[in-house]
């Protein structure tokens, strides 16, 4: 067996708590910092002391996936409870279902379609006369025609990204859905649910071994780094070379938080498609609890913009000019020894909760049969590329 190695991670969010847990039940002393004052990233959950609401700080993460192993691995530290994501959108002083399903189509337009009436309906509006999509506009108004698009997609898109569609690429719609059936849950995945107790909460006991020491409020700088066999870094690429080559572009968002007796919205997620409405989503927390009963609530509205040096990055932006920084910045990287790069700021990728989860647990085992092989670790498992 390998000696026990002094393993530095900065980040004490679901891949530095997933990738140490690991490393330490292998026997390793396991270092985790994190610049914030609480663990858990931007999943971070705590209990509202005046309502008793448990609020997804950072807005709200639902937790859906087909991988087996992942939501085995989740439900080895903390109770899932069952939770569907039913998102209702607000166009033109009417609700409606999202994803767009047969309930939306007929109560849109005003019909009673059956399945394949709508089907057929919706490929009249389509605009055939654009055979290969490029931009998020031409491809949704290849998929659901105008009159759609301009209701739920075009000012939405607009608030969220800071753009026009126009300049968004085509791959952006199309992970959004059209159903042809009144299913309105807004994930397809096997397993979804909700931490009984919060994210919070199930990364705390991820993170209880005696070989993990976590530090918060700590900054890093990578010359910190001698003197660890290895470092798993999930903070911001750019950040680990102090931003010399420019930032990466990310959206950050704005909360504005209110409290409300009794029940504001009767659902968790209300988006707004309207471009005159500023904000892009209500998010109502104590639904995100079914399986409680607070008197009262706490909702976010939800405000989306450039993100600035002092802000929290969210959504990496990926366009043209970043991709070309991005591929700057990966040939730095690889030219790091003892380092690998991880999670959504480590690879600037928008990733899902399992995702994130499961290529830590890769990145750990990797790590550990590079090791007993004396080989070097990878940069990165998945290349930001």
């Amino acid at each position: 067996m390998r000696a026990k190695e002094k393993i530095l991670i900065v980040g004490a969010g679901l891949s530095g708590a997933v990738i140490g847990r690991a490393l330490a039940e292998a026997g390793h002393a396991i270092e985790i910092v994190d610049t914030r004052n609480h663990i858990g990233g931007n999943c971070h959950t705590e209990r509202d002391e005046a309502t008793g609401v448990m609020v997804h700080v950072y807005g709200p993460h639902i937790f859906h996936t087909d991988d087996k192993e992942v939501w085995d691995y989740v439900n080895g530290f903390m109770t899932f409870m069952p939770y569907k994501n039913r998102v209702k959108a607000t166009s033109g002083g009417q609700v409606y279902s999202l994803p767009i399903n047969l309930h939306t189509i007929n109560q849109f337009f005003g019909k009673s379609f059956r399945p394949d009436e709508a089907r057929a309906f919706l490929d009249t509006q389509a605009d055939k006369t654009i055979t290969d999509p490029q931009t998020f506009e031409e491809q949704a108004l290849r998929f659901v025609g105008r009159d759609l698009y301009e209701a739920f997609f075009k000012g939405y898109t607009q608030k969220q990204w800071g753009c026009s569609p126009t300049e968004l690429p085509a791959s952006i719609l199309k992970r959004l859905p059209v159903r042809f059936n009144y299913e309105d849950n807004y994930f397809f995945h096997k397993y979804q649910g909700m931490p009984e107790t919060g994210y919070t909460e199930m990364i705390a006991r991820i993170l209880d071994h005696p070989n993990i020491t976590v530090r918060l409020e700590t900054s890093f700088r990578r010359g910190e780094k001698a003197g660890y066999s290895h470092l798993f870094y999930s903070g911001p690429l750019d950040g680990y070379f102090d931003y010399e080559l420019g930032r990466l572009g990310y959206r950050t968002l704005d909360f504005e938080r209110f409290t409300y007796e009794g029940d504001y919205q009767g659902c968790a997620v209300m988006n707004y498609g309207d471009v005159a409405v500023p904000y892009t989503r209500i998010t109502e927390h104590k639904h995100f609890s079914p399986w409680e009963e607070p008197a009262g609530s706490v909702c976010y509205r939800e405000f989306s913009r450039a993100c600035g040096p002092d802000d929290i990055p969210y959504y990496p932006i990926r366009l043209v000019e970043e991709k070309a920084q991005l591929a700057d910045y990966v040939a730095r990287a690889e030219q790091e020894a003892g380092v690998t790069f991880v999670g959504r700021l480590g690879t600037y990728r928008y990733l899902d909760m399992d995702v994130t989860i499961r290529e830590a647990l890769d990145t750990a085992r990797l790590y550990l049969s590079r090791r007993a092989e004396n080989a070097a670790m990878a940069t990165f498992l998945h290349p930001p590329l």
